[in-house]
């Protein structure tokens, strides 16, 4: 029954034309499963995400998969890792360069309703500022990061892994020593995969 409930809840959020003024299109870009174990929730599909249809099929995701030591096929798995992103559409750039927030709409309307019926899920990870603030509100990336332990178990934050990020990592080396290992230890159990990258046997 959840199941159904889920994919009908799905179905009405991919068909969702609430912000026709979207530059490109609403064109929503998330994957569910009533028997995920892992659920990762970013900002916003970007442009080439919006273009494939495919989640985190960009660079950022590149960076996302190797902090987690994980490969293509077991993160592409939506029978164990769900991704609704804060923004389920590409939202456009701003004035200035990077990409726009995500529109405020859009994670009261759908998260409300898919996440619920998810109920294996064993954690969440916050990817990026927008993602902790729906769980914490507006507050400052860096020392959540650093204070993850205060989010188990339910809740993992972590730095949005744009190509920002690689001076961010060179500045803050904990994140590589102390914070991947445990990430990849508690992800890699949820999913049954091996911290180091392969599937578990």
């Amino acid at each position: 029954m959840t199941g159904e409930r889920l994919a009908a809840v799905a179905a009405e959020a991919r068909a969702c034309t609430r912000c026709n003024d979207l530059p490109l299109g609403p064109r929503p870009v998330f994957r569910v499963s009533p028997t995920a174990r892992l659920l990762i929730i970013g900002q916003a599909p970007g442009t080439k995400v919006h273009e494939t249809g495919i989640p985190w099929n960009d660079h950022s995701g590149d960076r996302l998969r190797s902090w987690l030591g994980m490969d293509r096929d077991t993160f592409y798995d939506a029978g164990r890792i769900a991704i609704v992103p804060t923004g389920l559409c590409y939202p456009g750039r701003l004035p200035g360069g990077g990409d726009a927030p995500p529109k405020p709409i859009c994670a009261p309307t759908w998260h409300a309703r898919l996440l619920p019926l998810m109920p294996a899920v064993g954690l969440t990870l916050l990817v990026g500022s927008y993602a902790q603030a729906l769980v914490a509100g507006p507050g400052e990336v860096t020392g959540r990061v650093r204070n993850f332990r205060d989010w188990l178990p339910r809740h993992f934050p972590l730095p949005h892994p744009s190509w920002r990020t690689t001076a961010w990592e060179r500045r803050n080396p904990w994140f590589t020593a102390e914070v991947l290992p445990v990430l990849r230890k508690r992800v890699g159990r949820l999913v049954g995969q091996d911290p180091g990258g392969g599937a578990a046997g």
